[in-house]
């Protein structure tokens, strides 16, 4: 029995990663503008690229969200309002936000909110006041939700509201980086650095190894094998199927400040998952089918950035989910391996001038720029001046046949 699909929504923390996430199958795409979002690291965009970042994401189907959902100190409330009528002009499909001011300005200018989950909502009354108060319809809610606590929430509603209930909207985020503290108000690297978490300028000191040291003996002990600030990344694919059954509208994937090809794995993987379910929900084989398909996407997953997998709060209270490490548990890591310099459309080769990690007929390479997107292959065959050879070495301009039209300045990596 076939059921309503719930939106898939992607990070594009720039041009090559809001290409990745399109081609990827994504129905909506959210990213921030330079100066006013919670992820200042990302490259981000600027009010001169909204209308198109807008046209590609319609283009290809998708709907487009501009995220101001840091805090909003006065004297920036006339850019505020500057970004919002840039937005409308550009025809932005949402604005995700939870500071008032903002939420005032989208409102008058006719520009729909959804509450961000910075506002914490995690009840059905607190949707229902902003429902009949501000007619706001979607709220990202609070990641301390359980699956248990948002179908209570779903009955509320109905209860509530009859009929009218499905116009209320409930996104979760699907996948990516946790805090340690209530989401995106932390004041560690505030205190720390003068970078706050809550302008998107988190320097994420809780992902390191610290040392305690006992004042008075002079002891020390390092605190890194448990790294008891640093949460493994969320992952909800295991059981995505029970999320879906709860009522979520929309499915959020974390991570403007990944690369682009975490971005186009992440997506791809959650796709396939969300429409082989819905499709085939009722369905004789559908469990046996979904295991399945999940054990293959999850290899999948492992393959890009993350820092072990929890499943958040979503199943109750997560115990010792902890990353036990510095850095990433992927199985593989990406090294930059030169340039594009020429596309020959007719035989389908790219030229690639060889700058630093070198690569061999059947390696996997892969592809990266703003108009290509993210793609990658195994090189079959590299030619240097018509003549086939086994290894393109550093400082050759090499031609390698793809299945893809490439681009001059496309990044060319290769995967240990």
């Amino acid at each position: 029995m076939k059921i309503k699909k719930p939106e898939l929504m992607s990070p594009a923390g720039d041009r090559v990663s809001l290409r990745a996430a399109l081609d990827a199958g994504c129905d909506a795409v959210y990213f921030g503008i330079q100066g006013l979002n919670m992820r200042a690291g990302a490259e981000n965009f600027s009010p001169a690229d909204l209308k198109k970042i807008v046209r590609l994401c319609h283009a290809a189907g998708a709907r487009a969200y501009l995220t101001l959902n840091s805090i909003i100190y006065e004297n920036e409330i006339s850019q505020v309002q500057k970004i919002i009528s840039k937005a409308k002009q550009a025809e932005v499909d949402a604005v995700l936000c939870w500071d008032f001011a903002v939420i005032q300005e989208a409102q008058q200018q006719g520009v729909p909110v959804y509450i961000s989950t910075q506002m914490s909502v995690a009840n059905a009354e607190s949707l229902l006041f902003f429902y009949r108060n501000f007619g706001i319809r979607r709220f990202v809610l609070a990641r301390e939700c359980s699956i248990e606590a948002i179908k209570k929430i779903r009955q509320k509603l109905g209860k509530s509201l009859g009929g009218k209930a499905k116009e209320i909207e409930l996104e979760v985020f699907a996948h990516g980086a946790l805090c340690v503290s209530v989401s995106g108000r932390c004041f560690l690297s505030q205190f720390l650095y003068n970078k706050s978490a809550n302008r998107g300028e988190c320097l994420q000191p809780c992902r390191r190894q610290y040392l305690v040291t006992d004042p008075v003996h002079g002891d020390s002990l390092a605190v890194g094998n448990n790294y008891i600030l640093s949460p493994r990344d969320l992952c909800t694919l295991p059981f995505i199927e029970n999320l879906i059954d709860a009522g979520i509208t929309s499915f959020k994937i974390e991570g403007r400040n990944r690369s682009p090809e975490y971005v186009r794995t992440v997506t791809r993987a959650y796709r396939r998952a969300i429409d082989f379910y819905c499709d085939n929900r009722g369905k004789a084989g559908c469990k046996a089918g979904l295991t399945a398909l999940k054990e293959e996407l999850m290899a999948s997953l492992a393959r890009v950035y993350n820092r072990g997998f929890s499943s958040g709060f979503y199943l109750g209270r997560p115990l010792n989910d902890w990353h036990d490490r510095e850095g990433s548990n992927a199985t593989v890591r990406k090294e930059y391996a030169g340039v594009v310099t020429n596309f020959f459309k007719k035989p389908g080769v790219t030229e690639i001038r060889v700058e630093s990690n070198e690569f061999s007929v059947g390696d996997e390479i892969m592809f990266q720029g703003p108009t290509t997107g993210v793609f990658s292959q195994i090189a079959a065959s590299i030619e240097v001046e018509h003549r086939k050879v086994e290894r393109a070495e550093k400082g050759l301009v090499v031609a390698v046949k793809t299945d893809r039209l490439t681009r001059q300045n496309d990044k060319v990596y290769i995967f240990k």
